[in-house]
């Protein structure tokens, strides 16, 4: 089968690559896909920086700093190409059913957005005031004999265990875990200078062994932007085919009457089924007995955490629980009335359980089964917690982001969470296109190590002083990442080596004017995400019901 064709000013570049590795190998070249930088957003913005800068990603990576920062891989760029390889499947799917769809566009901007919908969602609901306290320092942390590293516990009491053990006192321990808890919602994580000291008097073996004797997972931040693994973005494997179906159906839609079941937490697992009922599914989410209790996360909107919502609005919310026997007979149930069932359990759980995805499929043939976890089974059959900022670490990701110069920290914007989960939501959408077309299931295996695997990492380097963002007299900026000295210079009346004090002399509006006469386009940096609500020229890419929330980022025709 050939690569759908892909058009669009982003086509040379890394999202028609992502796109043809995804989406290249099953379409039946039927479907054109289109990206372009903007999209929706009506606003200028030239390139991979521009989009970080206008659609708030700059904003929150650089929220642990202080500062807006800019991300130095094309992380909006690849979430595009998932995007567009999720459209050109999805579009091959309602074709396979009787639709008529032939082009599918969507964009660099509408990535962006997506990427960051739950801090879009939390400042809609709650202006965050700043919330580092005076000796906050972000980790990584620096043992006595100089390694880097991470460490990630979801529970207190571990948390506790690990500091005691180092000899941190009490309260201090405690002031740290707020902030350590929270740091996948607020992309900060301004721990207590007391505690980086703890480790900064600890060797790195010490350290391992009280993270061991604790249950608390440490690793060292690698250093190499590239991958000590090779992995693929995502594994299919065939299961046990279904009888003859008749597919057509009056759809808007893709995916309508398709049926997933999800049994997820937190963030990579929840975005798989967001995706999938953005594309048209009905999607039932299982609960354990009382509800997810991220459902109790402030901030609220209404009675429910606005960031639970902001991916999780619009599922069916089902209380099983799988831990019994009864329970397991009621999620089998709901599996043999859908086509997909996805979860991110921890490693081994599903087989404990007796819900592998041999259990399942006997009784719902055809299924496609999902399992979203951290690391595969790159990192062995014991492997570390497999949270996003570990495997960030561990990945050499954390490296890729950082420019030369500066030591490797991962994120604390969740990046691979989020792209871990559109690339499980691209597994299933191949796995129900191959369903469609032949009846026969299939087991989707995809992790986060996989997802920050398609992140394209270039060599570390050094880069121009106005690659920014620059601080002008009332914000930040942009220049176009290609834009040639010369005229940089002439846009701000200087040498090259005097940009950056020159830029702090005017008002971000006026350099704007300035780099139109001269044909090049400067992107004011978004500072407060609530500036996109009130912004006209996002209209057409964000709405509100409760709170802010990302359009569905694709268009079919």
């Amino acid at each position: 089968m050939s690569t759908a064709p892909v058009s669009g000013r982003a086509v040379a570049g890394v999202a028609a690559d992502v796109h043809a590795r995804l989406a290249g190998a099953v379409s039946d070249g039927a479907v054109r896909c289109e990206i372009d930088w903007s999209g929706p957003v009506r606003a200028p913005l030239p390139d991979e920086a521009a989009v970080q800068a206008a659609c708030g990603i700059m904003h929150v990576h650089g929220r642990a700093a202080g500062l807006p920062a800019a991300l130095s891989v094309d992380y909006a760029s690849v979430v595009a190409g998932v995007l567009a390889a999720q459209g050109t499947l999805a579009a091959a799917i309602a074709r396979a059913r009787g639709a008529r769809r032939t082009e599918v566009r969507t964009s660099v901007a509408q990535a962006a957005l997506l990427s960051v919908q739950q801090y879009l969602a939390v400042a809609d609901i709650d202006p965050e005031d700043d919330p580092h306290p005076a000796d906050g320092v972000r980790p990584p942390f620096t043992t006595s004999d100089g390694v880097r590293c991470e460490l990630e516990t979801l529970d207190a009491e571990p948390w506790l265990r690990f500091w005691q053990a180092l000899g941190a006192e009490t309260p201090v321990i405690a002031r740290g875990w707020w902030p350590f808890q929270q740091r996948f919602g607020t992309a900060r994580c301004a721990l207590p200078a007391a505690l980086h000291d703890v480790i900064g008097r600890t060797r790195y073996a010490d350290v391992r062994a009280a993270a061991a004797d604790s249950g608390v997972a440490v690793l060292p931040v690698r250093e190499d932007p590239s991958s000590p693994w090779e992995v693929p973005a995502c594994t299919s494997t065939p299961l046990l085919a279904a009888p003859a179906r008749d597919w057509s159906v009056p759809a808007c839609a893709p995916l309508e009457g398709i049926v997933v079941v999800e049994s997820t937490r937190r963030i990579q697992g929840p975005v798989v089924g967001h995706v999938l009922r953005m594309l048209g599914a009905e999607v039932i989410r299982v609960e354990p007995p009382g509800g997810d209790p991220m459902r109790g996360l402030a901030p609220m909107a209404g009675d429910c955490s606005v960031r639970y919502r902001s991916l999780n609005d619009g599922k069916r919310i089902v209380e099983v629980d799988i831990k019994s026997a009864a329970g397991r007979r009621e999620l089998h149930d709901l599996v043999a009335d859908a086509e997909v069932f996805v979860h991110n359990w921890a490693p081994g759980k599903a087989a404990q359980l007796g819900l592998d995805a041999d259990d399942l499929v006997r009784g719902s043939p055809g299924l496609v089964y999902a399992w979203a976890s951290g690391w595969g089974d790159a990192a062995g059959p014991n492997p570390p917690l497999g949270t996003d900022f570990l495997v960030q670490a561990g990945s050499g990701l954390a490296a890729a982001l950082t420019p030369l110069g500066t030591p490797a920290a991962p994120s604390l914007m969740t990046l691979t969470d989020v792209l871990g989960g559109l690339v499980c939501a691209c597994g299933v959408l191949e796995g129900l296109l191959r369903r469609v077309r032949t009846g026969e299931g299939s087991r989707v295996d995809t992790s986060l190590l996989s997802a920050a695997s398609i992140v394209p990492r270039p060599a570390r380097r050094g880069s121009a002083p106005w690659s920014g963002p620059l601080r002008t007299a009332d914000g930040f900026l942009v220049l176009p990442r290609e834009v040639d000295p010369g005229i940089a210079s002439s846009v701000f009346g200087s040498e090259a080596d005097d940009i950056v004090g020159r830029c702090r002399a005017q008002p971000t509006e006026t350099w704007v004017r300035r780099g139109a006469e001269v044909g090049v386009e400067l992107t004011p940096v978004c500072t407060d995400l609530r500036d996109l609500a009130a912004d006209s020229r996002f209209r057409a890419a964000l709405g509100r019901a409760e709170h802010l929330f990302p359009f569905p980022p694709w268009e079919f025709s």
